[in-house]
């Protein structure tokens, strides 16, 4: 049932959303930068991982969770923390929504071209973030000058969602994939999924120290804080409030907390479990 919007501010909770525990990273900042806010976080474990599906597939995904966020636990903004749903379906969640959606690729581009200082930045993801094209056209508009080498790691998500950072088929795994973007001598990569981030250590120690990475995930939070303070949507009793936290997953329960817990942190007591009804057509 929906709840009275609060004037002035709004008590609604931020809604957000990733195929699993990838925009955990995104979770993290959020409750670090606004932790008087309530959150809900849905993870769709029980169909990731999305890089490797067509995009109107994942399109339909991100629909079917937005309308569950917006319709069902009355958010107030979305979050749309996996880049392959925002590649997907970014521009047709805000046609069809009524409520703010913010993308993790539009956050993580300008600090990439702030990063750089040689002008050549590169960018990783999944196969369908990349295959996309999202990446680069957002680079052009924003640096036009900037030279971008765009590189898919497909098993990077996979590595991450089995707890598996720094092992030594990790490192084996990013030697090969990040081979051309320490050829072309990036000097900026923006890691464009947000599971990456956890791959941090192994990521700097393959593509060098002098490399900057660039993680989306702060960035994101930040321009949701903007948006809330410019849309006087910050939950009205601010002061020592502290938010609550509610996880979602389609998946395994146990698991999802388990693993979960690791990545964010004790705010992950524990996960309910969401069924889809319905299917995307085939």
């Amino acid at each position: 049932m929906r709840t009275t919007r609060s004037e002035p501010g709004d008590d609604r909770p931020i809604g957000m959303f990733d195929s699993g525990f990838g925009g955990l990273t995104v979770a993290r900042a959020l409750i670090d930068l606004l932790p008087g806010e309530d959150l809900i976080y849905l993870g769709d474990t029980g169909r990731y991982p999305y890089g490797p599906r067509e995009l109107p597939e994942v399109a339909w995904f991100a629909h079917q969770i937005t309308e569950e966020l917006v319709e069902r636990h009355n958010v107030k903004l979305v979050v749309v923390a996996c880049n392959t749903a925002a590649a997907a379906a970014l521009d047709s969640l805000r046609e069809r929504f009524d409520v703010p959606i913010i993308g993790v690729i539009e956050p993580g581009v300008r600090a990439l071209v702030q990063a750089t200082s040689t002008g050549r930045a590169g960018v990783i993801g999944t196969v369908g973030t990349i295959n996309s094209g999202a990446y680069r056209a957002a680079v052009a508009a924003a640096s036009p000058d900037t030279e971008l080498v765009s590189l898919a790691c497909p098993g990077f998500v996979e590595f991450v969602e089995r707890g598996e950072f720094d092992t030594e088929q990790v490192h084996v795994l990013a030697t090969a994939l990040l081979a051309p973007a320490r050829e072309a001598k990036v000097d900026a990569l923006l890691l464009g999924c947000t599971h990456y981030p956890y791959l941090a250590r192994t990521i700097s120690d393959v593509m060098g120290r002098d490399v900057v990475l660039v993680s989306s995930a702060d960035e994101t939070a930040f321009e949701v804080r903007r948006l809330m303070y410019d849309s006087d949507i910050v939950h009205p009793r601010r002061g020592d409030r502290r938010g609550t936290s509610t996880f979602i997953t389609t998946g395994d329960v146990n698991w999802f907390e388990e693993l979960g817990r690791r990545l964010l942190g004790p705010e992950l007591l524990r996960a309910e479990q969401l069924h889809w009804e319905s299917e995307p057509p085939q």
